[in-house]
C-alpha cells in the first residue's frame, strides 16, 4: 500500500450513493457483488467557491482513500475498481460537483494509507481524503475536516477460538497489530500500556494476515473496518464487541479551505436527507454484515 496508485474508477455503481447507473462488485473473493442502487436523488450542487471551480476546470475530483479495507475502501482484485462506503461518499460528492451524468469519468481514487493522509492533502496530491479518517484535535492542526459522516468505535479482532481476550485491558502482554500512523495505536497504548505493538503495517489487511498466521494475538482498529475482514474470514475471525473509543469519520481537506468545507458539509447533509447516504451503507455494508444504516451523525460545522 505504500505505492500511491492512482486509479480512475470505471465503475458506475457499487452503490453509487450518488448518481449514474451501474453495478458494483465487491473487493474480495468472499463478498458478493453489491446490488444496483437507485441514484435518482443525486443532483448537481452549485457553490463551493474557488476550490470547486478549480476542480470543475480540471474535470476531476481526486479522492484519497484506502485500497485494502473491505466494506469501506477496497480495490477489487478482479477489475481494479474501488468499492465501499467511503468510495461511495466520494462518488456522492463528485455528483454534487459535476452532476449525475458520467460520474466515473470525473472521479479519480488514489491509494492513501493512514500515515500518508495529511501529507497527501497538504501536498495537493488529492483534493479530499475519505479513508476511515478519524477527526481529532491533533489532525485539525494540519488539515480541516468536513463531517463526520459516520461514527465508529475502536474494537478488537481475534481468532474465533480465542477466549482470553474480552476487553482492551486483556491486551496487556499480548502482541497487537494496527496500522502505522493511525489513532488506533495511540488509543491502545493509553488503555493497555503493556500491549506489544512492535508489529505494524501500512494497511490493516497485513495485520489480519499476521493474526491468521499467528504472529500477533489481536488486531485493533475501528469496528467498521474489522467487520469487513470478518466478512472475508467468517469461520476464522470474530469481533470481541467491546468498543473503547468513539471515532468520528470526516472528510479531510486543506487547512483554510473554509468555503469548500462548508460545501462538503452541505453535500453530506443533503445525502442524509435524500436517502443516498443510507443507500450507500445498505448496498456496501449491510449485505456482508447484516447491519442496517446507522444513526445519522451530527455535522460539526466548526
Amino acid at each position: 500500500m505504500r505505492t500511491k496508485t492512482r486509479i480512475t474508477a470505471g465503475l458506475i455503481g457499487l452503490l453509487l450513493l450518488a448518481a449514474s447507473t451501474g453495478c458494483g462488485s465487491s473487493g474480495g473473493t468472499a463478498r458478493k457483488a453489491a446490488p444496483k442502487a437507485n441514484t435518482t436523488e443525486c443532483k448537481e450542487k452549485s457553490g463551493g467557491g474557488a476550490v470547486v471551480d478549480a476542480i470543475r476546470k480540471k474535470g476531476k475530483l481526486v479522492v484519497g482513500t484506502k485500497f485494502d479495507q473491505p466494506l469501506f475502501g477496497q480495490q477489487n482484485a478482479g477489475n481494479n475498481k474501488i468499492e465501499g462506503f467511503d468510495a461511495e461518499i466520494g462518488r456522492r460528492i463528485t455528483c454534487a460537483i459535476f452532476g449525475p451524468k458520467n460520474i466515473e469519468s470525473h472521479v479519480d481514487f488514489m491509494s492513501t494509507p493512514s500515515k500518508q493522509r495529511e501529507t497527501s492533502i497538504q501536498d495537493g496530491k488529492v483534493d479530499i481524503v475519505i479513508a476511515t479518517y478519524t477527526i481529532n484535535d491533533e489532525r485539525k492542526k494540519l488539515v480541516d475536516f468536513a463531517g463526520p459522516y459516520y461514527v465508529a468505535g475502536q474494537d478488537i479482532l481475534v481468532k474465533k477460538a480465542n477466549t482470553d481476550i474480552k476487553s482492551v485491558t486483556d491486551l496487556n502482554g499480548k502482541k497487537v497489530c494496527s496500522a502505522t500512523g493511525s489513532t488506533s495505536i495511540k488509543n491502545l497504548t493509553e488503555k493497555a500500556p503493556q500491549a506489544d505493538t512492535s508489529i505494524t503495517f501500512d494497511g490493516y489487511s497485513d495485520c489480519v494476515t499476521a493474526l491468521l498466521d499467528g504472529r500477533v494475538d489481536a488486531v485493533t482498529t475501528d469496528d467498521s473496518i474489522l467487520l469487513g475482514f470478518i466478512s472475508q474470514h467468517p469461520n476464522d475471525l470474530k469481533l470481541v464487541k467491546s468498543p473503547f473509543t468513539k471515532e468520528p469519520y470526516g472528510i479531510g481537506l486543506k487547512k483554510g479551505e473554509n468555503e469548500f468545507r462548508t460545501y462538503l458539509n452541505d453535500v453530506l447533509e443533503q445525502s442524509f436527507n435524500d436517502g443516498t447516504w443510507a443507500k450507500a451503507w445498505e448496498t456496501q455494508v449491510t449485505p456482508a454484515t447484516g447491519q442496517k444504516a446507522p444513526q445519522k451523525p451530527t455535522i460539526d460545522r466548526y
